[in-house]
């Protein structure tokens, strides 16, 4: 009986589409095989391999108008960033990959993973400005799900906490006192009124920017996300559902946050009625983000049951065969 290589079965099937259809459907065929070929090589670490077999998927299909070609723009991408991982001096091919996901971005604009990619590399090679520029872009994007321009806009809230937090959080300003027989902190200005007048910004500019955020809880529904079964929903529920409130999640932890600096703000200004209004809120915000919390918990844990249990029957059953 004749046998059939792998190559030759290629051929074949290379042979049956190209007689029976466009070219469209021959470009998807490579451009299958060239993902499969690149993953492969990708999983062994050769990256340069697998980035020039996706970069020939990709020209087959360059506006990703099929399922092959989103595929491959996305795969190139990340070989790109896998590659400067390996080497961070590379810094070209760095930049090769923001430009590649910036693609991606283009074909499938609520690509979370790439913008967030994006992000990363801009950070890696302190491109600040850049930085800045492309979160404050995406947090006004209102042609993204809501979730997503939330999880922007929580980034540049976090760099204006850490900004009060760096003022606040030092030996010069957090003092420990004893108060009624206890040791409490005691926040007092800082030597330089600049750092004040820096701390006021962060504080005013952050909270701004995270009760933006937290509106768009309403339009990313996350009132109903969070009831949830976790015990009768899908894997793809309990996906969507956790990626969904894990933004919002750390966004109630900023509002709670902020508050604590704001508190300390108040504190250092003398404004001490402030600070004792802006404590009761902090204490309000936490247990909004642990009631939140509770439930990404939930989630978390049922996944990770059913991986178990998974991998549980998988070893079960690999058992049970080669017992035969």
């Amino acid at each position: 009986m004749m046998r059939f290589s792998r190559l030759g079965t290629f051929a074949l099937l290379i042979l049956t589409v190209m007689s029976g259809a466009s070219c469209t459907y021959y470009n998807r065929v490579i451009a299958r095989k060239n993902l499969v070929d690149g993953s492969k090589a990708y999983k062994d670490r050769k990256f340069q391999e697998a980035e020039q077999l996706f970069r020939d998927a990709v020209s087959r299909d360059p506006n990703g108008s099929t399922v092959e070609g989103k595929t491959a723009q996305l795969f190139l991408a990340r070989t790109l960033h896998s590659e400067y991982i390996g080497d961070r001096q590379n810094r070209p091919k760095a930049e090769a990959a923001i430009d590649e996901y910036r693609k991606a971005l283009v074909i499938d604009p609520n690509d979370q993973a790439s913008y967030k990619a994006i992000a990363s590399l801009m950070e890696n090679l302190q491109k600040n400005d850049e930085w800045l520029t492309w979160v404050t872009e995406r947090s006004k994007n209102e042609n993204i799900r809501p979730e997503n321009r939330a999880e922007a806009i929580v980034s540049l809230a976090a760099k204006k906490n850490t900004c009060a937090n760096d003022i606040t959080d030092t030996d010069k300003t957090k003092k420990t006192i004893t108060q009624n027989g206890k040791q409490v902190f005691q926040f007092v200005k800082p030597e330089n009124p600049q750092d004040l007048n820096t701390l006021r910004t962060c504080v005013s500019e952050g909270t701004t920017l995270i009760d933006q955020a937290l509106a768009l809880e309403g339009p990313a529904g996350v009132d109903s996300a969070k009831k949830i079964d976790v015990k009768t929903a899908s894997d793809e529920d309990l996906r969507k559902r956790g990626d969904l409130l894990r933004v919002f999640e750390s966004a109630r932890s900023y509002k709670a946050s902020l508050l604590i600096q704001a508190m300390r703000l108040a504190e250092m200004e003398g404004r001490n009625a402030d600070r004792d209004q802006l404590k009761s809120q902090a204490d309000t915000a936490k247990a909004g983000f642990l009631e939140l919390s509770d439930v990404v918990k939930a989630i978390q844990n049922e996944v990770e049951a059913r991986a178990a249990a998974k991998e549980a029957a998988e070893s079960a059953n690999a058992n049970a065969n080669s017992a035969k």
